[in-house]
């Protein structure tokens, strides 16, 4: 979709199968046909796709297949692959079983295939046989919990998003697989749930330091430290505003003729603002309804205030600045459009081999320059390290990465900004070094850096990196044929460029808050920062994509753009709103029903069921053995009985622990999961029995969790090779190999 050649097609030759029907499969495959790929669907399309039936499922499934071809059987698919260059992808899902049986065909094919497996729990721990779908990997994520009203329960989001996220992995795996150099057959697994943890994982590797670090529900739109960071309406629509630093709050003040808000001693942080929030909010609200949409958002860019417009799913396509960037395009006969791909890519022609792997990873001997900050940009770069490439970080010890802490305080021991642990969970597999970029010296050694480098990472706001003079051009001078990411937020070009932005900027632009929590609910945001690890993962995956194409068509300047990354997660509902309209309505799905959380025995426990089958419908009823249910009910019968069904599911779960009632459910063949916090993810008895944390050892503060990466190749984990690396650890040896 897009314009021809807007991404080019770097994964030309390539030939993939697709041999399952589930959408985290569909949207690896999607992916792999955007950038060029031949790809085969086994003609099974009989997954659940969200919808009941109609326009919006057909539109949303042809925008899953679009560019692929069909065959009657995996059979009739591989026979196609006789005689094709170098490996085949196949891609299977999304049980083990399954995925048991692809591997069977395929060692009777002979055939040099990298098998991309991807179920919902992995084949290891305690829920590898459990029935998944995206509303239990809310539950077990963490995501979930923090979702909804003080008093409960909590939400679980619409939509398939953790599948997507599934997708997206699965692509990082296969493209890392195709450049191993390993010989003969390679397999890849990924899941679900693990794919997920990329949104919580912080959260989790901190609380487990500090176990006064609790996820809580706050209410909507609250989630701490950052006030405000909320949608409110306008004259003539919604934005999203986000005052997370003092100078924010303080143009934000002045902006709403308030500045002696920004001078009260009880609103001095924004810790301090989130627990006045809802006084706060009543001063907002009425003052930025006065005013329209863009009055707002002009001010914001002018004040370097993060406030973005708010809109509808439907209205996405058609605003000025998506529509100049191509950012949708239409699925089908409907008319409805859905998203493009998250990047565009354009190449220099300086050709280079393509990695060939090595005893690091598959991307042993490439170097990446990570000038990039905060989740997004990190995280992106912890992928390239964990696969094998020797990332350098770079920083200034007077401005350091901000996930670091807002302040550098040598003289305490331990400095402060050596401790947070969120920071290290996405700055591992890295080395470190301390520059000043403000400084002739230091701009001299991060042009040395870039000339050794195969790929830069950054994100910065628009037009830091030009100011420091390593913008995409400066890199293109100093590195022909590098690979160079840029993550703004809005992407380059068009009106919306210039905005300020955080994660959470990102999730009140994409849509997604009109398609979650209830009706009479403001626009509700599911997390503090959706929009960070979400684009940090497609960032890794297209610099794979630039880096497996660079041998044909050389270096690659790719505009990642953070909001259409979003896109991708809510592309259901952007179709879907466009074709008759998207209803908020908790944690309850059109088409399936019951699906609910409902409490358990204990404080904030809380059990998660989703019942999408009418076998599972009667499973249900065997297990709560309530006279009131018959087990014979349709679909559009359970739906008009909703409120009973769950008033039924809540008594019996409420004298039950919430993990024994879901293995009572799971036994049954029912999806039921018990609503994890994220302070209890490292905890949790099947992360642990997966392998899903690791534990690292750095200076000042010894042994401390982190997560692994949610990828396996060849039966393993990819090795993290080293800890986040301590301020400027590495100079002096990064400084010796630049000599």
């Amino acid at each position: 979709m897009g314009p021809e050649g807007a991404s080019g097609r770097p994964l030309q030759g390539l030939r993939v199968v697709e041999a399952d029907g589930g959408v985290a499969v569909r949207y690896c495959g999607r992916l792999l046909s955007q950038l060029g790929a031949e790809v085969i669907q086994v003609n099974d399309r009989s997954a659940d796709l969200g919808f009941p039936t109609g326009a919006a499922e057909l539109a949303f499934g042809a925008w899953l297949d679009e560019g692929k071809t069909t065959a009657p059987d995996l059979c009739g698919a591989l026979s196609r692959l006789d005689g094709a260059a170098g490996k085949t992808i196949v891609i299977a899902g999304q049980t083990t079983r399954a995925i048991r049986e692809i591997d069977q065909a395929i060692a009777a094919n002979g055939a040099a295939i990298v098998r991309v497996g991807i179920t919902w729990f992995g084949e290891t721990g305690a829920h590898a046989d459990w029935r998944g779908d995206d509303a239990m990997i809310e539950a077990l994520s963490g995501l979930a919990f923090a979702f909804g009203l003080p008093e409960g329960p909590p939400i679980l989001a619409q939509g398939h998003a953790p599948q997507i996220l599934a997708g997206l992995n699965g692509f990082i795996g296969a493209l890392a697989a195709l450049m191993s150099g390993e010989p003969g057959p390679s397999r890849v697994d990924v899941n679900v749930l693990e794919s997920t943890l990329c949104l919580t994982e912080p959260g989790a590797v901190t609380a487990a330091a500090d176990p006064t670090a609790l996820s809580t529900r706050r209410g909507v739109n609250r989630y701490s430290p950052v006030y405000p960071s909320s949608i409110y309406p306008t004259l003539d629509g919604h934005v999203g505003v986000t005052a997370l630093t003092p100078p924010q709050w303080a143009a934000l003040c002045g902006l709403i003729e308030r500045p002696d808000l920004a001078v009260e001693p009880r609103f001095a942080t924004s810790l301090l603002r989130t627990d006045c929030a809802d006084e706060l909010d009543r001063l907002l609200v009425p003052l930025i309804a006065r005013q329209t949409t863009d009055y707002w958002v002009e001010a914001g860019e002018r004040l370097r205030i993060p406030i973005t417009p708010a809109p509808r799913p439907r209205d996405l396509p058609a605003m000025r600045h998506w529509a100049g960037r191509a950012s949708f395009a239409p699925v089908d006969a409907t008319g409805a459009s859905g998203p493009t791909l998250p990047f565009r890519i354009s190449y220099d022609g300086v050709t280079a081999p393509r990695p060939a792997g090595g005893k690091d990873g598959p991307l042993t001997g490439i170097r990446v320059a990570d000038f990039s900050m905060g989740w997004a940009g990190p995280l992106a770069a912890r992928y390239l390290g964990d696969l094998g490439a020797d990332v350098i970080k770079v920083e200034t010890g007077g401005k350091p990465d901000w996930w670091r802490g807002w302040e550098i305080l040598e003289a305490q021991d331990p400095p402060l900004h050596e401790l947070p642990r969120h920071f290290m969970a996405v700055n591992r597999s890295k080395r470190g070094v301390d520059i000043d970029l403000l400084t002739p010296h230091g701009r001299k050694v991060a042009e040395s850096i870039v000339r050794r480098a195969d790929v830069v990472v950054e994100n910065h706001g628009p037009g830091v990196m030009e100011r420091l003079g390593l913008g995409q051009a400066a890199q293109r001078r100093l590195r022909p044929g590098v690979i160079s990411v840029s993550m703004p937020p809005f992407g380059f070009g068009g009106p919306l460029t210039r905005l300020r932005a955080y994660g959470s900027t990102v999730e009140q632009a994409s849509g997604l808050p009109f398609v979650n929590g209830h009706a009479d609910w403001a626009p509700s945001m599911q997390h503090v920062a959706l929009g960070d690890p979400v684009a940090g993962i497609y960032a890794a995956a297209s610099a794979l994509a630039g880096l497996y194409g660079r041998d044909r068509l050389g270096g690659a300047e790719i505009d990642l753009c953070q909001v259409e990354c979003v896109f991708q997660l809510g592309a259901d509902s952007i179709i879907a709103d466009q074709l008759g309209g998207v209803e908020r309505t908790g944690s309850r799905r059109s088409a399936a029903a019951p699906v609910c959380v409902v409490a358990g025995a204990g404080e904030e426990a809380w059990l998660a069921v989703s019942v999408d089958s009418d076998d599972a419908w009667r499973a249900l009823c065997s297990v709560l053995d309530d006279p009131a249910l018959l087990s014979d009910w349709t679909l559009a019968e359970r739906k008009d009985r909703e409120d009973a069904i769950e008033a039924a599911i809540a008594r019996w779960a409420s004298s039950r622990d919430p993990a024994s009632a879901a293995e009572t459910l799971q036994a049954a063949g029912v999806a039921a999961a018990p609503v994890l916090p994220a302070h209890g993810l490292s905890l949790d008895p099947h992360l642990r029995e997966a392998g899903f944390w690791a534990t690292a050892n750095r200076p000042y503060i010894g042994d401390h969790l982190i997560p692994n990466s949610p990828i396996r190749i060849g039966h393993a984990r990819l090795r993290i090779s080293r800890a986040a690396p301590t301020l400027g650890q590495h100079t002096a040896e990064v400084l010796a190999e630049l000599a």
